[in-house]
């Protein structure tokens, strides 16, 4: 006679139904739940989740300013241990000099009046036009007369451009507080005033903001010294070398300046056509 099987009693409490949030199917070896999960790792799953962090905040890069000499010199030292090409330039042409101008106003009045001069072309000219009025602001260049700039030594095309940030100024253009915006908006308040172009806002930021990654790569000498440095066939492009200029941030404003020292240097030698 046949015996019956006794039937296992449920666990109290179990309604042998999957629990939410779990997946049920065949115990494996070890006594886990194939595609789903054992208590404990439940526990662990939602702990877990509990103390999942949110999305982390990105830190902005650190804004090297260019102030000193020393300033340089420590861009100096990190594009050396960096790249081939910065420790010859440097061997070759020394430490370039700093380059600072005053920010606003002033700062920017003398990029455009040594627009396409030589140095000491740029230097005469500028004594001469800051002679004109004191202080030199935008209310009182603006009340000179065109004649009284010309006589400075300045161009039609320079006056223009003068009176236009004058302009810009006197409806509300604070170039102090340009300080604080980035590059690309201090690029794009700047190229909106009659007469300055991404040169002009390119030096602005790399000599009177003095900030170590600024970079002017529409500059002609820039793009010769950049390729005599490099050994290049051609002279590069003004996207060629932003391209070429990323393996020296964040210090690409330090390495302009030795790639126009070496440019310099090959002047002097003979060896650099004048630009």
């Amino acid at each position: 006679m046949a015996t019956a099987t006794p039937k296992t009693p449920r666990r109290s409490g179990s309604s042998g139904q999957a629990e939410p949030g779990c997946v049920r199917g065949k115990a494996n070896r070890d006594g886990k739940r194939e595609g789903g999960a054992t208590k404990g790792s439940r526990r662990r799953l939602i702990t877990d989740t509990a103390r999942a962090p949110g999305p982390r905040r990105q830190t902005p890069p650190v804004l090297r300013i260019i102030a000193s000499e020393e300033d340089v010199r420590e861009g100096v030292r990190a594009l050396r241990r960096r790249c081939q090409t910065m420790r010859m330039v440097h061997d070759a042409a020394g430490d370039p000099p700093l380059r600072r101008r005053p920010a606003g106003f002033e700062g920017l009045a003398r990029i455009i009046v040594g627009q396409q001069l030589s140095v000491a072309s740029a230097s005469a000219i500028w004594l001469r036009t800051e002679s004109l009025c004191q202080p030199f602001e935008p209310g009182a260049v603006q009340q000179l007369q065109d004649f009284a700039l010309a006589s400075a030594g300045l161009s039609r095309a320079k006056i223009r451009t003068l009176r236009a940030i004058c302009t810009a100024c006197t409806d509300g253009l604070d170039l102090m507080a340009l300080a604080a915006r980035s590059d690309a908006e201090i690029q794009t308040a700047l190229t909106a005033i009659n007469g300055i172009g991404p040169w002009t806002a390119d030096i602005y930021i790399m000599f009177c903001l003095g900030r170590g990654d600024a970079f002017a790569a529409g500059d002609l000498a820039l793009q010769v010294g950049a390729q005599k440095a490099l050994g290049l066939k051609a002279r590069p492009s003004a996207d060629e070398l932003l391209a070429i200029a990323e393996r020296w941030r964040p210090w690409r404003g330090v390495a302009a300046r030795l790639l126009w020292n070496y440019y310099a240097h090959l002047k002097r030698l003979g060896r650099a056509t004048p630009v």
